[in-house]
C-alpha cells in the first residue's frame, strides 16, 4: 500500500482486480494534472468556486474514466447533468480521490465539466481541516486513435459564485456552512456547452502543491486550522468504498401553514435567536393545486399594486401548493412538509415567485404538529434562498438529517407556488438487502427502525447521528459496525472506519476520538486553558481495539489492520503509562483528554474508574493481544495479556467488594458517600471477561436482572453491555422484555422509523431522533439467534439460540462464507429452529440440554455447561431449543 500508484495503473485497478483488492485505500497520483484554485491570495469561508473546461469530441466515446477530488466539497456536472458529490469525510492529510465514469453523459461535439467547489473554512463534523483546491484526470476513449486526457490545469475557466456569498458566518460549531444562496446573482447555465462566459472568469491558478498529495500541502495561504501540511506524512487515497446511491423522496404531506408577524428585523432572528422577534398564526392558506387558475397580482416593496402577470399551471398529478404574497416586510407564511420517515440527504423544493422573494427553508428531525408551528429546534438549521424572476428549483448543497422540512416565505410581491419539495436522499450501495421478518408487529417495527437508522448514520463515514454532529465515533459508536456487517454483509464501510479513525492519533498516542471531523482539534486548544470539559475520549481509544478486532474476527481481514496496527500499539503504551501508584488507569485529572464511559449511568467522575480499568484490562487481554498474535507479533501479545491481568488485579484489589461479591463503584469512598453506587458497564464487563474473583458472577447477573436503584443504567448506545452479559449467562428473557417495553415505544421508533439518541427525547427539542444506538439488531443476530464467529472470517462459528418468547423469527447473518438462514418458529415450551450453514464453515450447536436433538453431540460440555452439538454445513439442520 506504500507505493503510489500512475493514474492510468489506478484505473485498471479499479476496472480489473478481484472485490477484496479493488476496494483498498491505494495512494494514487493524478499527474500530470494539477491541483488548482481560483487566482488570489486567500480565500473567505464557505466560498463558492465554479470551474468549467470545454472539450470536443468527434464521435460518442467508448470508455471515459478518470478521478476528481477538491477541497472541501464539489459538484461534479456533466453538460449541466449531475454526476456526483464528494469527497467523503477523510484525514487532511490523507485525502480522498473519487474514481468518475462519465462516458454515458458526453456526446459527440462541444462538452462542458463543471465543477462547483465549496471551501469550508471553518471547521465541521465532516472536515477537521484544510486548504482550498480541485484536481481532476479524465481519460476519454473514443476507439479511434489514441485516448483523449483532460487535466485540470491553467486551461479550466474560474470564477467566484457570487449568489453564495463568501465569507458567510458559520451554522455552528461542527457545521461549517450556513447556506444563503442568491439566485439572482448565479451564472445559471454555467455548467453547459451553450454558456458563453463573461469578464468575471478568468484563467484557473495552478496551485504549488503535488499531484499526489491533499491541498492542505501546497503553498497556498492557509486559515487560522492549517498552515501548511507536512507533504512526508500525506498522500491522495483511492476512495475505499462505492459511490452513495442517491434517491428522491417526495414529501408525504403539507402537515401545517400560517402567517408569521415578524416583531423586529427577521436577520435577528435567524442571526442571533433574539427572543420576542416574531409571532406565528396557524391558518389554512396554503391553496391546493387544483384551485390556482388566472393571474397574479405583483406588489412594489412598498406593498403597492403594480399590475398582474399569469400564473403557470402546474402539470397533473404534482404535489402544488399556491401561498400569498407578503409585501410587508414584517409578514411572511410558512408552510411545514412531513416526510414517511428519518431520512438524509439534501433538501429541494421549486417555487414560482416574483424576484427577490425569500425562502428559508428549515429542516428538524421530530416535530408535534399539536405543538408549536415554528420549526427552531435544530442547530440552526436553515439555510436561504432568494428567487430570480420566475420558477426557481432550489437544493441545498450540504446534507441534512430530517423528517420535517419548513418553508418560511417572505418578501414576496405576488403570490408564490411551491411544488416538488422533496429530498435527494443518500444511502451507501449496500452488498445485500437485511432480511429480519418477526411476527410480533412491535418488535418487527423495532427491527425496521433500526435498518432505516442504520441507513442514516452508515453513509460514508460510520456517525453518531446525522442532525447533529455527523462524527465518526469509536466506543458507543464504533458498536453499529456489528449490525453493518452481520445484517448487510458489509466489510468494506467498516474497513474505512478502522483506518480514518486510526489516522487521527496524536503525537501523545491517544486518539482524536471523532476523527475526521473538527471537533476534538478544538476542544485540545480548549482544554489548553481550561474553556471545555470534552476532550478526546480514552475510552474511545479502548473501544477502538474492539472495533480492530471484531473486524478481522467477522471477516478474516486482516490487511484492514495493517495500518491501524502500529497505532494501537502506541495507542497502548501511551495508556498503560498513565497508570498510578495503585496500579490504576486515573480517570481525573488526564490533561487534554478526557474519560467518558458514559453520561447517565454515574454520578461522580471518579465512579467511572472502575468500569474503565475493567475495559482497558479486557483489551489488553482479549482485543490487542490476540491481533498481535494474528499478526505474528507474539512478544507483544505476552505483554499485553500481563498488563491486562496487572490492570485487573488492581482493579480487584480496589473495586471489589468480597462481602457482596460484586465490584462497587465508590468502594474506596464508601465510608464518605454511605450508599453504595453499581453500573451496568463494570458487571457487565466483568462478566464477559471473567473478571469476577472466582467466577463469582451471582451478584452481578441478579444486579443486572433487577436494575436495583443504586445502580447506574447506560444510556441506549452502551446498553448492549448489559444485554451481552444477560446473555452469556442465559437471561435473554430480560431482554427480549427490554425490547418491548423500552425500545419498541420509543417515540423515534413509532413516529420517525428510527433509533433515538437518549430513553427519553422530546419533540421540537434539540434531542437526536436518529442515533447509532443499534443494540436491538445486532443483539438480536449475536444474542438471540446467537451466531456469533469463533475464528477469523467464520471458519468456525457458534450458534445458541435464546429466543425467550419471541414469537416467529427469520433472519439471514451475512458471513464472508455465505448467508446463515435462521428460522424460528414458537412452539409449546420453545421453538422449531432450522439453520442452514454456508459452506466452508464449521459450525457447533448451544443448547441447555441434549433431550431429543438429533444432532452428532460434541464433548466436552461449554464453559457454561450448554451441550454442544454438530452442525453440517450446506444443508439445513432442525432441532427443538426450549
Amino acid at each position: 500500500m506504500d507505493r503510489v500508484l500512475p493514474v492510468d495503473q489506478a484505473a485498471d485497478v479499479i476496472a480489473s482486480a478481484s472485490p477484496s483488492e479493488r476496494w483498498r485505500p491505494y495512494r494514487i497520483s493524478l499527474a500530470p494534472a494539477k491541483w488548482i484554485w481560483l487566482p488570489s491570495q486567500r480565500t473567505l469561508p464557505n466560498t463558492f468556486v465554479l470551474f468549467r473546461k470545454e472539450i470536443e469530441l468527434t464521435r460518442q466515446p467508448r470508455s471515459a474514466r478518470g478521478f476528481i477530488t477538491a477541497d472541501s466539497r464539489y459538484r461534479l456536472t456533466i453538460n449541466g447533468r449531475r454526476v456526483q458529490w464528494g469527497p467523503a469525510p477523510c484525514d487532511p492529510r490523507q485525502w480522498d480521490v473519487d474514481p468518475i465514469d462519465v462516458a454515458a453523459l458526453l456526446r459527440p461535439g462541444k462538452n462542458v465539466i463543471g465543477v462547483e467547489v465549496l471551501y469550508y473554512g471553518f471547521g465541521d463534523g465532516t472536515w477537521p481541516a484544510g486548504k482550498p483546491g480541485l484536481i481532476f484526470n479524465l481519460t476519454v476513449n473514443d476507439g479511434d486513435g489514441s485516448p483523449k486526457q483532460i487535466i485540470s490545469d491553467a486551461s479550466w475557466q474560474v470564477t467566484v459564485d457570487r449568489a453564495h456569498r463568501p465569507g458567510q458566518f458559520k451554522r455552528w460549531y461542527l457545521r461549517s456552512l450556513q447556506e444563503e444562496f442568491d439566485a439572482r446573482l448565479h451564472p445559471f447555465g454555467w455548467d453547459t456547452p451553450a454558456f458563453v462566459p463573461d469578464a468575471s472568469w478568468t484563467a484557473a491558478m495552478v496551485l504549488n502543491c503535488p499531484a499526489d498529495k491533499p491541498a492542505g500541502c501546497s503553498y497556498y495561504s492557509g486559515g487560522d486550522l492549517v498552515d501548511r501540511i507536512d507533504p512526508k506524512v500525506s498522500s491522495l487515497r483511492i476512495r475505499q468504498i462505492p459511490r452513495l446511491r442517491e434517491i428522491e423522496v417526495p414529501a408525504k404531506r403539507l402537515a401545517d401553514a400560517g402567517r408569521v408577524h415578524w416583531l423586529r428585523d427577521p436577520a435577528d432572528w435567524f442571526e442571533f435567536r433574539m427572543p420576542h422577534s416574531l409571532r406565528i398564526q396557524r391558518e389554512e392558506l396554503a391553496t391546493p393545486q387544483g384551485e390556482l387558475s388566472g393571474t397574479v397580482p405583483i406588489f412594489l416593496a412598498g406593498g403597492q399594486k403594480n399590475g398582474t402577470v399569469p400564473l403557470v399551471t402546474p402539470a397533473q398529478g404534482e404535489r402544488t401548493w399556491q401561498l400569498p404574497a407578503t409585501p410587508d416586510p414584517r409578514q411572511g407564511v410558512f408552510a411545514t412538509f412531513e416526510f414517511a420517515e428519518q431520512i438524509v440527504g439534501w433538501p429541494h423544493f421549486t417555487i414560482q415567485a416574483p424576484e427577490g422573494t425569500v425562502v428559508e427553508i428549515m429542516c428538524q428531525e421530530a416535530h408535534d404538529p399539536a405543538g408549536p408551528a415554528w420549526l427552531d429546534s435544530q442547530h440552526y438549521n436553515w439555510s436561504r434562498f432568494v428567487c430570480r424572476k420566475g420558477i426557481n428549483r432550489f437544493e441545498a448543497f450540504d446534507f441534512e438529517s430530517l423528517r420535517w422540512i419548513q418553508l418560511h416565505v417572505r418578501n414576496a410581491r405576488g403570490p408564490v407556488v411551491i411544488r416538488d419539495v422533496g429530498v435527494r436522499r443518500r444511502m451507501f450501495a449496500w452488498s445485500n438487502r437485511p432480511q429480519v421478518h418477526c411476527s410480533e408487529p412491535a418488535l418487527q417495527r423495532l427491527f425496521d427502525a433500526s435498518i432505516n437508522t442504520l441507513y442514516n448514520s452508515a453513509q460514508e463515514t460510520c456517525v453518531d447521528g446525522m442532525g447533529r454532529e455527523r462524527q465518526q465515533y469509536s466506543g458507543d459508536g464504533g458498536h453499529q459496525l456489528l449490525a453493518i456487517r452481520c445484517a448487510f454483509g458489509e466489510s468494506r464501510l467498516p474497513a474505512r472506519f478502522l483506518r480514518t479513525f486510526s489516522e487521527g492519533q496524536t503525537p501523545e498516542g491517544y486518539f482524536l476520538d471523532c476523527w475526521p471531523a473538527f471537533d476534538r482539534l478544538a476542544r485540545v486548544m480548549q482544554r489548553q486553558i481550561d474553556a471545555a470539559y470534552w476532550g478526546p475520549l480514552l475510552d474511545h481509544g479502548v473501544g477502538f481495539n474492539f472495533d480492530c478486532w471484531n473486524h478481522y474476527l467477522e471477516t478474516g481481514d486482516l490487511a484492514a489492520l495493517d495500518e491501524p496496527y502500529p497505532r494501537l500499539l502506541r495507542f497502548a503504551d501511551y495508556l498503560y503509562s498513565l497508570r498510578g501508584q495503585d496500579g490504576l488507569l486515573p480517570v481525573e485529572n488526564l490533561g487534554i483528554p478526557q474519560v467518558w464511559i458514559d453520561h447517565i449511568a454515574y454520578q461522580k467522575q471518579r465512579h467511572k474508574q472502575c468500569a474503565f480499568n475493567l475495559y482497558a484490562a479486557a483489551m489488553f487481554q482479549h482485543a490487542l493481544a490476540p491481533i498481535a498474535d494474528a499478526r505474528g507479533d507474539h512478544q507483544r501479545a505476552a505483554e499485553f495479556r500481563r498488563r491486562g491481568q496487572e490492570l485487573l488485579a488492581a482493579t480487584v484489589r480496589k473495586f471489589w467488594s468480597p462481602r457482596r461479591g460484586i465490584f462497587v463503584n465508590n468502594l474506596p469512598w464508601l465510608a464518605e458517600e454511605k450508599t453504595p453506587r453499581l453500573c451496568d458497564r463494570s458487571l457487565a464487563t466483568a462478566i464477559l471477561f471473567n473478571q469476577c474473583p472466582e467466577g463469582n458472577t451471582a451478584a452481578s447477573l441478579r444486579a443486572l436482572v433487577d436494575c436495583p436503584p443504586e445502580m447506574g443504567l447506560s444510556y441506549p448506545c452502551n446498553a448492549c453491555w448489559r444485554y451481552w452479559a444477560l446473555a452469556r449467562l442465559g437471561r435473554a428473557d430480560v431482554i427480549v422484555r427490554d425490547f418491548r417495553r423500552r425500545w419498541a415505544t420509543m417515540g423515534s421508533v413509532v413516529l420517525n422509523n428510527t433509533l433515538q439518541e437518549d430513553w427519553h427525547a422530546a419533540a421540537d427539542s434539540g434531542a437526536q431522533w436518529s442515533h447509532c444506538a443499534l443494540s436491538p439488531i445486532f443483539v438480536l443476530y449475536d444474542d438471540l439467534a446467537g451466531i456469533r464467529p469463533t475464528s477469523p472470517g467464520f471458519a468456525t462459528c457458534q450458534i445458541r439460540p435464546q429466543l425467550a418468547d419471541l414469537k416467529d423469527l427469520d433472519l439471514t447473518y451475512y458471513t464472508p462464507r455465505g448467508p446463515v438462514h435462521f428460522a424460528a418458529k414458537q412452539r409449546p415450551g420453545g421453538h422449531h429452529v432450522t439453520v442452514q450453514i454456508p459452506p466452508g464453515c464449521q459450525a457447533e450447536l448451544l443448547l441447555p440440554k441434549a433431550d431429543g436433538i438429533a444432532l452428532p453431540a460434541l464433548s466436552p460440555d461449554d464453559p457454561l455447561g450448554l451441550k454442544r452439538f454438530r452442525l453440517t454445513s450446506g444443508v439445513e439442520s432442525e432441532f427443538e431449543t426450549p
